[in-house]
């Protein structure tokens, strides 16, 4: 429904036309937009809103990021999975590197490491 009509507006929160909405919905208001449906006819006042919050479980990668994956030393089936993939074992941290890309959607993206620097 919304996609087939025009958005014609987009207003940031504290913008003349937002003001009695940022009232209503203070901090979690992310935008406001007025749409045209030509099919009924009528103009509509869309807001977007922040319902929920949650921290990552892991940063976002790119295809091409070297990422570490926690693979335990009796899980050959796993090792040999990545080696395949051509990781690389860091001894130090013991952790395995390997790109995203190759990994993402399987079973070894849960594995992924919280490593931070």
């Amino acid at each position: 429904m919304l996609k087939e009509m025009k958005a014609y507006g987009y207003l940031q929160p504290g913008q003349n036309g937002t003001k009695r909405l940022v009232e209503k919905y203070g901090a979690a208001l992310i935008c406001v937009r007025y749409r045209f449906d030509e099919v009924r006819g009528v103009k509509l006042k869309t807001v977007e809103i922040v319902v929920d919050e949650k921290p990552l479980r892991h940063p976002r990668y790119d295809n091409d990021d070297l990422v570490p994956v926690h693979v335990a030393y009796g899980e050959t089936e796993l090792r040999q999975q990545l080696r395949a993939l051509r990781a690389r074992w860091d001894g130090e941290r013991k952790l395995w590197y390997v790109r995203y890309g190759l990994i993402r959607g399987t079973p070894l993206e849960e594995r992924l490491a919280e490593v931070y620097p």
